[in-house]
């Protein structure tokens, strides 16, 4: 499992498409066995999921993402959970896999003309 959580300041950026770096934490048996930080390609639409899945993502938590990006996520084959709260990478990885981060939707506060984290 390869789980990808924008950031922002070293904690989730709710702005997925306008953060800094996105931190890429390998999961073997339940343990984070690696974790890089990297930088994305300059924000347009499609570029960031596209990018993402190509590192060998599974699985991406956010705090809010326009429909058009899951949409792509979806296609290549990656769970998307949103509505994550403003944490570390390990706690939100350590969270996800206990099974006590729930999809909650988009936390994101502005207007992504009407778009919400959905199913």
């Amino acid at each position: 499992m390869k789980i990808a959580i924008p950031l922002a300041g070293g904690k989730l950026c709710v702005h997925f498409g306008h953060c800094q770096q996105f931190a890429i934490l390998t999961v073997e048996d339940g343990k984070i066995t690696e974790q890089k930080k990297l930088t994305p390609p300059p924000h347009a639409p499609g570029v960031i999921p596209n990018w993402v899945a190509d590192q060998g993502c599974t699985d991406i938590l956010v705090g809010g993402m326009g429909e058009a990006a899951q949409a792509i996520f979806r296609q290549r084959g990656i769970k998307v959970l949103c509505g994550a709260p403003s944490d570390t990478p390990e706690n939100l990885v350590a969270s996800y896999l206990h099974g006590e981060l729930a999809d909650g939707g988009n936390a994101c506060d502005h207007d992504h003309e009407g778009h919400t984290c959905g199913h």
